[in-house]
C-alpha cells in the first residue's frame, strides 16, 4: 500500500511538471526558440499566489486565476518588447536574451522578496484523504488533477479550435500562414502568453504544497527542459506523458534509493534516452 501511495504522489507531481513543460514545448514548436526564463515564470507564479493570499486573503481558485492572468500579460510583454526583435538576430542572441531575462527576473525577485524560503499560509486544502487505503494530501491531489486537466485542455485547444489551428499553422509554415491571412506576430504573442500562463498556474499549484525561494526557478527550468526533451520538442502530448513518467521515476527513486538519488536517476535516464532516441518519445526525427 505504501508503494501505491508513492506511485500516486509521483503521478500527481508529474502532472504539474507536464503543465509547465507544455508551455515550453509550445514555444519551441512554434518558433524553434528556447526560453531559458521559463523556470522563472513558474517561480513568479508562486509569488503571485503568495501575494494574493497575504494581501487579499484569496483561496486556491483566486490565486490560480491571478497567476494565470499576471503571467499571460508578462508573456505577451516579453514577446513584444524582446523576443520579436531578437528572433531576427543570430541564434546566440536568442539564447543569451532569455538567459539574461531569467537572471533579471530571478534577482529582481531576490531584491523584492529576499532569499528567504517562504510557503503559503494554511489554505482550505489542508488535510489528507484516504482513498481505498491510500493516503493522499488534499492539496497535492487537487494540484495534480487540476494540472492534468489544464494540460489536456491546452492540447484540445490547439487541436480543436480555430485559434489553435492558426497557432499550429504558424508553427508549421509561417510564410504559408501569412498567405492565408494569419498574422504570425499575434499568434506568437499569444503562444508566449499561453506558455507563461501555464507556467504561472503550475507555480501557484506547486506553492500549495512546497516551500520555495527565488532560486527555485532554476530547478524548474531545468526540469522543464528534461520533460520537453524526453517527450519530444514541440509535442504537448509528449510533454504530458514525459511529465508523468519523470514524476513517477522521481518518486520511485526516492522511495527505493533515497531522496538524494532521485535527480541522479532522472538525469541518467535522460542522457540514456538522448543516446538512443534523441528526438524524444513523440518528437519527429
Amino acid at each position: 500500500m505504501l508503494l501505491l501511495q508513492v506511485i500516486v504522489g509521483g503521478l500527481l507531481l508529474g502532472a504539474i511538471y507536464a503543465l509547465f513543460s507544455s508551455g515550453l514545448t509550445l514555444i519551441w514548436g512554434m518558433m524553434n526558440f528556447i526560453n531559458f526564463a521559463h523556470g522563472e515564470f513558474v517561480m513568479l507564479g508562486m509569488y503571485v499566489a503568495l501575494l494574493v493570499v497575504v494581501w487579499l486573503g484569496g483561496g486556491p481558485a483566486t490565486f490560480g486565476f491571478a497567476a494565470a492572468v499576471a503571467l499571460f500579460v508578462l508573456g505577451v510583454l516579453v514577446y513584444g518588447s524582446l523576443i520579436r526583435h531578437v528572433t531576427r538576430g543570430p541564434m546566440l542572441a536568442q539564447i543569451l536574451s532569455t538567459f539574461g531575462l531569467a537572471l533579471l527576473l530571478r534577482y529582481t525577485a531576490f531584491w523584492i522578496f529576499s532569499a528567504n524560503i517562504v510557503s503559503l499560509p494554511q489554505t482550505s486544502l489542508g488535510g489528507t484523504l484516504n482513498i481505498l487505503g491510500i493516503l493522499v494530501p488534499v492539496a497535492q491531489l487537487v494540484a495534480g488533477i487540476t494540472a492534468a486537466v489544464l494540460t489536456v485542455a491546452m492540447h484540445l485547444f490547439l487541436t480543436g479550435t480555430t485559434i489553435g489551428s492558426k497557432l499550429l499553422a504558424v508553427a508549421e509554415d509561417r510564410n504559408a500562414a501569412m498567405l492565408m491571412g494569419i498574422r504570425p506576430d499575434r499568434m506568437q504573442a499569444l503562444a508566449w502568453g499561453l506558455a507563461a500562463a501555464s507556467a504561472g498556474i503550475a507555480g501557484a499549484l506547486m506553492a500549495i504544497s512546497y516551500p520555495w525561494s527565488p532560486s527555485v526557478g532554476e530547478t524548474f527550468g531545468l526540469m522543464a527542459f528534461v520533460v520537453v526533451t524526453f517527450g519530444g520538442f514541440g509535442s504537448v502530448p509528449g510533454a504530458m506523458y514525459a511529465g508523468l513518467i519523470i514524476g513517477l521515476i522521481q518518486a520511485l527513486s526516492a522511495f527505493y534509493f533515497g531522496p538524494i538519488y532521485k535527480d541522479i536517476v532522472v538525469y541518467g535516464l535522460f542522457v540514456a534516452l538522448l543516446w538512443f532516441r534523441p528526438q524524444g518519445l513523440l518528437g519527429k526525427a
